[in-house]
């Protein structure tokens, strides 16, 4: 499905299409890289550049915006991308203008489609919360809602303790198509009221694993000898990041009836003596900033914040 937004001028267009095709794909991700390059900054999210690339998927849509060229032909000047899938929250978008084409108006445009794509309820990241991202949000009358902060702390001379874990619970590395389902059930009951990380589906790890950073031996499992078998309790997935030699706590958690026996401080340094030993100088995490206990834990851990993402919402 393809169609034009309301408002457009004549000097720029913005198309909403519901995969972005091999003609178009090119082009977008050419603009996202000069963007981040810019910026310092990925200004849509590893999720959704998976999306932008896995061909269409139900409830996401993709806005094009391109600018007149004159002889050379239309410029694709701008990207967003809108996800209506969270049955309670508003949707959900981010957007990126081509740095040489900025301040021309193009990111109030895009921001006013999406606006109008999702109905007017909208949420909007401002990746890194630079300055020209909050402006655009006031301007589009939205008001900040989350912070989530990026925290790193240095590998070099990690010194933790020993992990102790609870007892009839132990740790082993991630079997591909043989863990999916367990670990989408553990993924989604640790982080049932996590707007993006609880919703995870089988597609959505098989993009992961499809990566080429995507290593099993770095995906930690706890598991409780249960009766009736094992079952997956906790876990630590680990990223590396080679290009900027970045090891990442990727995705942490616990089920609820496991939570506050000391398994997350376990499982946080099982990940991250496995990242020292890739030789990384950095680790990094995400966390929300509301989320005190969390935060507290990193802190301890010697972990400090790095930059900040925003997200923005409508008042309705």
């Amino acid at each position: 499905m393809s169609n034009l937004v309301d408002g457009t001028s004549a000097a720029r267009n913005i198309e909403v299409l519901d995969e972005v095709g091999p003609e178009a794909m090119p082009d977008v991700l050419e603009l996202l890289e000069e963007a981040a390059r810019a910026d310092g900054q990925q200004a849509v999210s590893e999720q959704g550049r998976l999306q932008l690339r896995g061909g269409r998927r139900d409830g996401v849509r993709h806005l094009l915006l391109h600018e007149d060229g004159g002889e050379g032909g239309p410029v694709l000047a701008g990207y967003a991308q809108l996800e209506v899938t969270d049955p309670v929250e508003a949707p959900a978008a981010e957007l990126a203008v081509r740095p040489d084409r900025r301040g021309r108006g193009h990111g109030r445009a895009l921001g006013s489609a999406l606006l109008e794509t999702s109905g007017k309820r909208l949420r909007l990241w401002a990746h890194g919360g630079h300055p020209a991202a909050r402006h655009l949000a006031q301007v589009l009358g939205l008001s900040l809602f989350r912070e989530l902060r990026q925290m790193r702390r240095p590998l070099a001379g990690l010194d933790l303790a020993e992990p102790v874990l609870p007892e009839g619970v132990t740790v082993r590395t991630f079997r591909p198509g043989e863990d999916d389902a367990a670990w989408l059930a553990a993924n989604a009951a640790a982080f049932a009221h996590h707007p993006e990380q609880g919703t995870l589906t089988q597609r959505d790890l098989e993009d992961r694993m499809g990566e080429p950073w995507f290593d099993p031996q770095g995906f930690f499992l706890a598991v409780r000898q249960e009766p009736e078998g094992e079952r997956v309790v906790g876990f630590h997935w680990t990223k590396i990041h080679a290009e900027d030699q970045l090891g990442e706590v990727y995705v942490l958690g616990v089920v609820p009836g496991e939570q506050g026996g000391g398994m997350g401080k376990a499982l946080t340094a099982v990940g991250l003596r496995h990242l020292e030993a890739q030789a990384l100088p950095t680790a990094m995490l995400y966390v929300d900033a509301d989320n005190t206990a969390a935060v507290t834990v990193y802190e301890r851990l010697g972990f400090v914040t790095h930059e900040t993402d925003l997200m923005y919402r409508t008042e309705t």
